[in-house]
């Protein structure tokens, strides 16, 4: 290691040490999903009272931070976020978290415009005997958001699986300004739930559309789950990965013998991801596994990338569909949920991909806890809502009550389509709005 140990000693510091370069007004990014640092995170908490007007980018947050502790937090900093996670979600009420709209492959590009990154901060592992530090299983923009920083201090943590690449997924020690070595935390887990009777229904219409040699992206929920348990129940054989997120449901198709990425033309025999999150056994699978291939997100979210992969099928989720064919995948009315992310990357790339088709699923209905019924197809969505997937990009759509190809259907094609797989007890509501807005013809099915 030679050199490489020698300036791994000048540049090692202490936690404390290593946040003295935050100033009042500093831009610092935070890492990303399990990148997320917890020595640096609890050491820059302690200084927190004593700063003004810092602005904190980050996203997908598997864990609550510490700098959320501090006493009136939303008068010393703000935290912006890529992906809002459950944790960021309730911060969002007090004034703390904000979100940044993005098309998630578009991020690493927006780093080169940016002059305002201060600090970046962020959880690696351990050097190498070469001198990088490899980003484990949030490769995602990290790369361009150190090229750009003024200081780039990064946690060591032993436990950090090394995700093999790809590109941009190591950061060479030339880069780094400052060092810590943490306590090793354990990563943070995401815990797969176990898919409702809903969830079944929709992946059972999606199932039999997949072939032999289809390449998959499963986006977050409880339907791309199902999914992937009814193709390790099957026959298919051959499928591939081409993915944003690396979740266990991958894992267990792999060692189910489902994924050899054999038929795959790009990246033959590797599974492609930004970003990997979920159970302790999917870090162990990903540590130094030659099958995996961890990229940044411009390329795997890349439509042109993505449409170069034959029987490319993507399957994400939705919260709501009107209409016109539009679906809204991150907000309740003016609550937001999740975000953007790559979804519009997903659905363009998978319909120009030959053979390739995207689904976008969105349950029909949800029940309150008062057992009360609302549709999830509405006209028009609540006051607030935000459009994640225009009505011109929308392929499939699935509900527990059927699937709908939108492609190339006219408003009133497209109206009748979208009612026709509504729950029954709200069809003669939503006719009605249909009629209202003129785009239900006398010749559609009631």
């Amino acid at each position: 290691m030679g050199d490489f140990e020698a300036e791994y000693k000048r540049k090692l510091t202490t936690p404390d040490e290593a946040v003295k370069v935050v100033k009042s007004g500093d831009w610092i990014d935070f890492g990303y999903n399990v990148g997320i640092p917890d020595a640096l995170d609890k050491a820059l908490a302690k200084r927190m009272p004593e700063l003004e007007d810092i602005k904190i980018r980050g996203g997908n947050l598997m864990r609550e931070l510490e700098i959320f502790k501090t006493p009136n937090a939303a008068e010393h900093f703000c935290y912006n976020s890529i992906h809002v996670s459950g944790v960021e979600r309730k911060h969002i009420q007090d004034g703390t978290v904000f979100y940044l709209p993005i098309r998630y492959s578009e991020l690493p590009g927006y780093y080169e415009y940016m002059d305002d990154i201060d600090v970046v901060m962020v959880q690696v592992c351990p050097m190498d005997k070469d001198g990088y530090f490899n980003f484990g299983p949030s490769t995602s923009h990290l790369m361009a958001a150190c090229k750009k920083a003024k200081c780039v201090i990064v946690e060591v943590n032993e436990k950090m699986p090394r995700a093999l690449g790809g590109f941009n997924e190591s950061l060479p020690i030339s880069m780094v300004d400052r060092i810590v070595e943490g306590d090793n935390p354990d990563l943070p887990t995401l815990s797969s739930s176990e898919p409702a009777e809903t969830d079944v229904k929709i992946a059972e219409q999606i199932f039999p559309m997949i072939p032999d040699g289809a390449c998959l992206q499963l986006g977050i929920g409880k339907t791309p789950n199902a999914v992937g348990k009814m193709i390790a129940e099957s026959d298919l054989k051959d499928l591939g990965v081409h993915t944003e997120m690396y979740v266990d449901a991958f894992m267990d198709l792999t060692k189910a013998g489902k994924i050899t990425c054999a038929e795959k033309k790009r990246d033959v025999g590797r599974q492609v991801y930004a970003f990997a999150a979920g159970s302790k056994q999917l870090y162990e699978f990903i540590d130094n596994n030659p099958a995996l291939m961890a990229a940044s997100v411009d390329y795997t979210n890349d439509i042109g990338v993505i449409s170069s992969i034959d029987n490319f099928i993507s399957i994400n989720s939705g919260i709501y569909v009107d209409l016109y064919g539009q679906v809204d995948a991150e907000t309740v009315g003016y609550r937001h949920i999740s975000g953007s992310g790559g979804q519009q990357d997903f659905v363009l790339g998978a319909y120009l991909s030959k053979g390739g088709k995207s689904f976008l699923c969105v349950p029909a209905v949800r029940v309150g806890k008062d057992g009360t019924k609302t549709s999830n197809i509405r006209m028009p969505m609540p006051e607030g809502s935000c459009m994640t997937c225009t009505r011109t990009n929308t392929n499939y759509l699935v509900t527990e009550f059927g699937m709908v190809n939108l492609k190339g259907m006219t408003t009133w094609e497209r109206a009748e389509k979208i009612i026709s797989v509504a729950d029954p007890d709200f069809r003669d509501e939503l006719i009605a709005d249909a009629e209202k807005i003129h785009i239900w013809r006398r010749s559609n099915k009631r």
